[in-house]
This record gives structure tokens, sequence and C-alpha cells, in this order.
């Protein structure tokens, strides 16, 4: 599925003769609400701990960590596109293994919890989720993410107003942080769905799992909303609070996931088409490549190749 990772903007690397230390050099700049700091490493290291108070968003800018959260389980790779939440009080704790020849860098927003109980209870009174067994809320479970285009630019948007020299910037920043926090969760939303974590507990993932099944069907949107018992318009909503997508966009997505699934197994185009819910074999090509940036023979030819 996530082949297609959103990189952050990132700020130039210090020089050697700027840094007060090679490994996780830190760069501080304060907001209101929060503490945005740019990290970077110089130099291979090991076991390096990293501790954060407060709940952190980190993501990463470049180079490559070899990490674990001390109270989760295993060591994972950690790479540009990617997203840790560290939940409060809990220390990463860091390899670096290729730093002498890639520089490492990462941000981190260490948030102010009341500003993040504020938002949260503002959301949930004012913006109530269409489904009501869900509300807003951060999975610190959930804590490894893919950026995708929507957290990368919130992300980005944020780290921008925290290094501009800019006399308005906290109240800049507090707008910043709310949308965020509701990206965030809508990735999380995302990533679970497609884990099929929620797929019992609530109308969305009922819809999520019946779309997945369906996927070779027509599907239709009155008819998964009268499944879910939920109003078509109140149907849209739910998708795009939950998911941050339409379900249009959403079930399109899922074909072609499928479709390059099928591809990858040596099914042919014309199969595939049919396998994923489209009419005719030209029209998949078109709207495959319109997704993937080629068409579904070159993807085939380029899995096939990589594979052999």
């Amino acid at each position: 599925m996530n082949d297609h990772k959103f990189l952050l903007n990132t700020p130039e690397l210090k020089k050697e003769n700027q840094l007060l230390s090679l490994i996780e050099n830190q760069t501080k700049f304060n907001l209101n609400n929060c503490e945005f700091s740019i990290y970077e490493t110089h130099k291979a290291a090991f076991d390096v701990k990293l501790h954060f108070e407060t709940i952190a968003f980190t993501a990463m800018l470049r180079g490559k960590k070899h990490m674990k959260l001390d109270n989760k389980t295993g060591y994972f790779d950690y790479f540009p596109g990617e997203s840790v939440l560290v939940s409060p009080g809990e220390t990463m704790v860091i390899d670096f293994p290729e730093a002498d020849e890639t520089p490492s860098q990462c941000i981190s927003l260490s948030l102010n919890p009341e500003f993040i109980e504020n938002s949260l209870n503002h959301l949930n009174y004012h913006l109530p989720k269409v489904d009501e067994t869900s509300q807003w809320n951060i999975e610190l479970d959930e804590y490894f993410l893919f950026n995708n285009q929507s957290l990368a630019s919130a992300t980005n948007n944020i780290m921008r107003i925290a290094m501009d020299d800019n006399s308005q910037k906290d109240i800049m920043a507090d707008f910043a942080l709310k949308e965020l926090l509701i990206r965030l969760m809508q990735t999380q939303a995302r990533s679970m769905v497609e884990k099929n974590i929620a797929k019992n507990k609530s109308r969305i993932g009922f819809a999520v799992d019946y779309i997945k099944k369906n996927l070779h069907q027509k599907l239709s949107i009155d008819s998964i909303a009268k499944l879910a018992y939920v109003s078509k318009s109140n149907f849209f909503k739910m998708f795009k609070d939950e998911l941050g997508t339409s379900p249009n966009e959403f079930i399109l997505q899922e074909r072609i996931n499928k479709a390059k699934e099928l591809l990858a197994s040596q099914n042919s185009i014309k199969e595939t088409a049919y396998q994923t819910g489209f009419s005719d074999a030209n029209y998949f090509t078109r709207v495959f490549k319109q997704f993937v940036g080629v068409t579904p023979k070159s993807y085939q030819d380029k899995v096939l190749f990589l594979g052999s």
C-alpha cells in the first residue's frame, strides 16, 4: 500500500563547526504550545537515548535511524517519509549506523498536553463524528506512520512557522498545530483501517471492509451508506472526518492497490481490470497511470524484473 510516502521539506544541514554535538545536535524553537526541535547526527553512534516528557510527534527528514521505543516491542528502521508518535514519558533508543556517510536529520514537536486536550474537546463538542461510537482521539498505540500528502503538508506548515521570524508566530502555530492533530488522527484511522483493526468496531470499519471485499463489483455509495445505516450526506462526512478522503477517492485508491497486487502476481491487464471493477481495460490503464505514474504494463514489467 505505502510505496508512496510523502517526504518533508529539509532545512539545510549545519556545518560541522556550527554543531555543539555531532550526535543528535538539537536546534530548538519555542512556541506557546509546543517545542519544535531539529536534530542532526553527523557521526555513527549506537544506543543513543532521547526522552520526551510530553506527547511528541517526530518525523525523519534525511538519513536513517534504527530505533525502538523503550516500552514497545522491537527495533525498526526509521526513514524519511515516516513519522513516529512518542507517548508521554517515553524514551527513543536509537542507532545511527550510516551517519558517517549520510548525516541524519529529524524533527520533533513536543506538544502541550492541555492544548491537545482542549483541541480534542472542542472537536468532539462542536464537530462530533457521524459515527457515535467514534470520537476524535489520538491513538498512542498507532505510533508508526507513513506520511500521506495531508500529514506532510501540515508538518511542513508548522515547521515553516516555527523557523520563521514573525511576531504573530504563536497564534499561527496554534492554528497549524490544530490542523496537524486532525491530519495525524486521520492518518492513524486510515492506517488502522488498512490493518483491519477498526473492522468490527464502527460504521467506517464496516464500510471499508465491505468496499475491500467487493472491489470487483460496481460499488454504489447509496447502497453502502444504507448498509452502514447512515444517510448518503453523512456517509460522505464520515469518510472525510475519519480518513481525510472522500468515499469515491478511497474506492479508487483501493482498486489501484488491489490492481498492483494482481499485476505483481502476473495477472493480465484485462483480467486485473475486470477483478478490480473496471469495465474497460483502456479506462483502467488511464486511471492506473494517473495514480501510479506509469502504465499497468510498465508497472508489471518493473515488479517482475525486480523480483526475478
